[in-house]
């Protein structure tokens, strides 16, 4: 018999997750099948006690359940801490830790791409939950200066207090910027005419990056490229933080040539 995995959140019909780890289960020979766990909002609690009932041996978290799900766990790691979501859970026995692999996820696509934060300015766009982990993976890596823009200008998430906040109308005065990293949904399928910012406002950065990953190439990464500025979607974080779970799960190294794989190979026909 199969080990089983899955997604938790309340609505997934449009999700790659069960083709992605499906593809890394194919991949590295482990025996598993991955299905969507739709849950109502008040029933949570007893999903996450449900997946020790069942035998469920690893599942991921989505929206809107990253931050509520914490309460019901048993611990969670450093980076989830920092982060205030979780996103993966790790079961074992009678436990279940949670994890952030978006964090991870949003450092492989970097180093993928060569973008090193590293001494440089970065413009964060957004300060919802995508926005946490990509914060934190820019302190660690030691990022000199990031910026958030906000839609509620000061009146951002408390998580980011320590930060420079400002609003959309000051991101036109921005000087000394490096990275641009779009955490919004703007842009986003069906939406796809859509940008958070200006093409003046883009061409203030020497990389531009969207987490968004459908379609791949949104307007603010078009307008990236007519101005020749490196442009990177969100694919590759969206298919190594699915490779940092399995890696979780199964205690072995998933290698960079096998994320490319599957987005090559397994994803070519759902993406637009």
């Amino acid at each position: 018999m199969s080990n089983i995995y899955g997604l938790i959140g309340e609505k997934l019909s449009h999700s790659f997750s069960p083709k992605i780890h499906e593809a890394f289960f194919e991949k590295t020979g482990i025996s598993g099948k991955y299905g969507l766990f739709e849950v109502k909002r008040e029933l949570l609690a007893d999903a996450v006690a449900g997946l020790k009932a069942l035998g469920i041996k690893g599942a991921n978290v989505t929206i809107p359940y990253k931050t509520q799900i914490i309460k019901y766990l048993d611990d969670i790691s450093e980076e989830a801490k920092k982060i205030g979501a979780v996103n993966t859970l790790i079961i074992q026995e009678d436990r279940i830790s949670g994890a952030n692999t978006d964090y991870y996820g949003f450092g492989m696509m970097l180093k993928k791409y060569n973008i090193d934060p590293a001494g440089k300015t970065a413009v964060v766009l957004g300060t919802g939950g995508a926005s946490r982990a990509v914060v934190c993976y820019l302190l660690d890596a030691g990022a000199r200066r990031i910026v958030l823009a906000s839609r509620g200008g000061k009146k951002a998430d408390s998580v980011f207090q320590d930060l420079e906040i400002i609003s959309y109308e000051e991101l036109r005065n921005i000087k000394g910027a490096d990275i641009l990293v779009n955490c919004t949904p703007v842009g986003m399928y069906p939406n796809v005419d859509a940008s958070p910012v200006s093409k003046d406002v883009i061409s203030k950065f020497g990389a531009v990056v969207d987490v968004i990953y459908n379609p791949l190439k949104t307007l603010l990464l078009q307008m990236a490229e007519e101005l020749n500025i490196p442009a990177i979607n969100g694919i590759y974080m969206l298919v190594a933080q699915a490779a940092k779970s399995q890696e979780m799960w199964h205690k072995i190294a998933i290698y960079d040539t096998v994320i490319d794989q599957v987005i090559e190979e397994d994803l070519k026909d759902l993406l637009i």
